[in-house]
This record gives C-alpha cells, structure tokens and sequence, in this order.
C-alpha cells in the first residue's frame, strides 16, 4: 500500500452528528452550566448522574415500544456474550428521566420522601443531524419526583424561566397543555381515531403509520397540508374530568400569580407515553423548524411502569445546544484569560518559573507558563506575543539578570484597556512578587495594605489571597 494511503486512512474524522466541542466554545458551555447548577440549587435540586449505556428494556418500557424514539432513533445494541452465553440488550440513553427514575428506585430514594433532582449530559438518538439537533447531543433536566400539586408543575416551569433569565435568553414562549389521565386520554383516543380514519385520504405517510399506534402525535405534525385536519380534530381538552381541569387551572393561577406570560395550545402533546395532565414548551421563532428549547410535564404513571412504588413525578429538559445557539448569536467570542503569563530565556530560568507558577497557582492566581514547542522555547519577543494573545493582565518575565538578582520583571498587559492598578513595568523581589500581583490585580490604592511588619509572610499572603475576587470559569479580569 502506498504511503499516501496510509495517509488518507489515518485521517479519521467524527462521526456524523456527534460533534467536538473545541476550547474557543468552552467559555459559552462552561457558563451555561454554572447557570443551570446555580438555578438548580436555588430551588433545593441536588445532582444525579446515571450511566450513559442502559438496558434497553428501560427505554421501551418506558418511552413507549412505539415511539419514533425507540423504533428508529434509539442507538440499540446486543453486548457480547457472557461466560453463559448471554448477551445483554443496551442502548445509550436517548433521554435521561428513565434513568432517573430507574435509578430512584434501584437505591430507594423516595423512602425518605420526595426528590427534587437535576442532571445534565449526553444524550444519543440517530436523527438526521440538523441545525440545532445532532445526534449526540446534551440536556439540563430537571425531576421532581414524588410532589403531585399543580405547585410542582408551576415550580419546575419557573425555575427554567430563571435560568433563561440568567442566561439573557430572551424571544422565548411559554405554551402549555394538560394531556389529563390515562381514562381520559383512552376516550379521546377512540373519538381521535374515528375522526382520522374518516378522513385517510388526507393523511400522509407518517400519519398513516401512527393512525393505531400513537394517533396523539398526528396532532404535532408539522405537515402544512395537514393544518386543517388537525385544527379540527377532537380535543383532549373536551374529555378532561374534573381533576384534570383543577390541576391545569392550579398550573395557570400560579403562573400568573408569578407573572409568567403563557399560552394554552390545546394541540400541545408530548411524543413519550409516560406523561400525564401538565405537559409544556418553551418555544423559540429563532431557530427555525427546531424551536422548542425546553419540554417538559407531569409523568405519573413513570415510576409504577419501571417497577417502582407509584408515585408522581413532574420534570423538564432543556437542549443545551440550542440554547447555546441563541447565546451565540447576541453575544461575542469570549476572549481567553488569565491572570499572569510567565515568559522565560535560559535554563536556570526555565526551573526558576516553574517553581514561580507553582507558587502563584497555589495562591489562587491562573497562570500560563510559557513552554517549549517543536522549535524550541523561542525568543524573548515571540513570547511576548503569546502572552499579549493569552488576555493575560501581567506578564512575569525571568532571565539570566532576574535569576541573579533573585527578582523578577512584571509588566502590566492591558490589551483589555482594564486599570492595573496604575503599575507599570518594573522589577520585584521574587519574595514580594505575590503580594504585588494580588495587589494589582485587586485594585487596592492602600500601598500599605499588604505591609504590616507584625505579620508574618504567611499571615500577609493569606491576606492578600483573600482579597482576590472568587472567579468562575467564565469570569475574566
């Protein structure tokens, strides 16, 4: 085999709609997950993690063995055989509240009584990859299970509206629905499916499909020529009991109680058989045909279903890529940032900057240490520039002169046009280097702030360690 074909096999590419997440799109992940965390916690929800790989009876059971989840979009597989010759059914989860749930009553979480619980990661379904769907993609959800009041439905509508609110992710609305009961929905099924089969001729291929196996989601089509059908299909609303007509009117009180503009869409459905009474959408017009950014509802019959106590459960989950792309387009890039670039020339003062890093790291500062490439470490200059690109505020300079006079060279970076503090470059004892950089990076006018001759070195690092502003990942100074 020639070399150039050795060449064009290595070059391995990702598989089609599972897509890398490179460092310049960190910043915009990393945010949006401070924020889902922070949101989280401001309403009493602890995290849970479950395995990606599953048993794929959980996803059937659950989902519904004739959704287009588990039919054709599910990632199923048979594991190889045990020592018995068995092999196991897996599947990477599409989803995440089946799992959720699974694992609630695996570890008998709800004997202590309702769990407010959020997750987030990927989730896999081998759709057509579009813009705003791909094929492995990441959710934030939310599962509160074992609370069965309107006020959990309210509760969980609420707090994605605070993280959109954090976030600044405006042009969103709220639509909801109640779907009511199981009896209810039997009613409706028959009445629906008698309407659709009176009218055949004007449904397409999808709808044909789904006519006696799931005839709910021919109301979620979006076929424009089958509108009109739809619009006059029967409603669920019209079999709905009197509980089920008190829960949603619960919901909507509450909503407006809180101030939340909403909709009710009586065509709103959900394309999983676990939900019950409430189900909602956030839905946005900026994406195009992918505009539901969030869906969520009541899921009751969920937890009895996958072998559990019966217990009532109500959640969301919000794709993240999507709302990663309404982020996008309002806001710019986000810089890289650090605190210090150290720039180094000759080996004593290559050792001497890594011991420097290390001590200015452990006092909380990010430091970026310059280090050798193919080319070797380069010169002063080129340095420079790596430092200036770095969003740095000060780069620490070391050499041959620094080394001998135990200092080192601190010049303030202001690419950002941010005040240093009014320091300029100059030269430092090594000894005094932290103290200065926190005091400069703080912005403390008091020369004296961090020079008490009855402290001690370590009481004065302390000190000014603690004067450094806590930073998340997406901060920048």
């Amino acid at each position: 085999m020639s070399q150039s074909n050795d060449r064009s096999q290595a070059a391995l590419r990702a598989v089609k709609g599972m897509n890398d997440m490179l460092p310049a799109d960190a910043p915009l992940w990393e945010r949006f997950e401070e924020a889902a965390a922070a949101a989280a916690r401001a309403y009493g929800y602890r995290r849970i993690r479950t395995p990606i790989v599953e048993h794929t009876a959980l996803f059937s059971r659950g989902i519904g063995q004739v959704t287009d989840i588990v039919e054709h979009e599910m990632y199923a597989f048979e594991d190889k055989a045990g020592k018995d010759g068995h092999r196991e059914h897996l599947a990477l989860r599409p989803e995440s509240t089946a799992s959720v749930v699974r694992a609630a009553i695996e570890h008998n979480l709800l004997y202590d009584g309702p769990q407010r619980l959020w997750y987030l990661g990927p989730m896999f379904r081998r759709e057509r990859p579009q813009r705003g769907r791909t094929r492995q993609f990441h959710q934030f959800g939310i599962e509160a299970l074992g609370y069965a009041g309107p006020d959990a439905d309210a509760e969980v509508i609420l707090l994605a509206k605070r993280l959109f609110d954090d976030l600044g992710v405006e042009d969103l609305r709220l639509e909801i629905n109640s779907i009511g009961q199981p009896a209810e929905r039997a009613l409706h099924r028959v009445a629906l499916i008698e309407y659709l089969e009176a009218n055949e001729q004007l449904l397409d291929d999808d709808a044909k499909r789904r006519l006696h196996s799931n005839p709910l989601r021919i109301l979620d089509t979006k076929n424009p020529g089958m509108q009109a059908l739809v619009d006059a299909a029967p409603r669920i609303e019209d079999f709905l009991g009197d509980e089920s007509r008190a829960h949603l009117e619960g919901v909507k009180a509450r909503l407006t109680d809180a101030g939340v503009a909403f909709q009710v869409n009586p065509r709103l459905v959900r394309g999983l058989d676990y939900y019950n009474l409430t189900v909602f959408e956030w839905i946005t017009e900026s994406l195009g045909a992918q505009g539901t950014v969030c869906g969520g509802g009541r899921y009751d019959p969920l937890v009895a279903v996958l072998g559990g106590k019966p217990s009532p459960a109500c959640g969301f989950a919000i794709g993240m890529e999507r709302i990663l792309e309404l982020l996008r387009a309002k806001q710019p890039p986000v810089e890289p940032s650090c605190d210090v670039y150290i720039v180094h020339q000759g080996e004593p003062a290559s050792r001497l900057a890594m011991r420097v890093a290390e001590g200015l790291r452990t006092v909380g500062l990010d430091v970026i240490l310059h280090c050798a490439g193919p080319g070797g470490i380069g010169s002063f200059k080129s340095q420079m520039k790596r430092a200036d690109a770095s969003g740095a505020a000060f780069a620490v300079i070391l050499g041959d002169d620094e080394v001998a006079a135990n200092e080192a060279t601190v010049k303030p970076l202001a690419r950002d046009g941010a005040d240093r503090g009014g320091v300029g470059q100059q030269r430092v004892a090594l000894d005094a280097l932290t103290v200065m950089l926190i005091d400069a990076l703080v912005g403390n006018d008091d020369p004296d702030a961090f020079d008490d001759d009855a402290r001690s070195d370590e009481e004065e690092l302390q000190a000014a360690a603690e004067s450094l502003p806590r930073k998340l990942p997406h901060e920048h100074h």
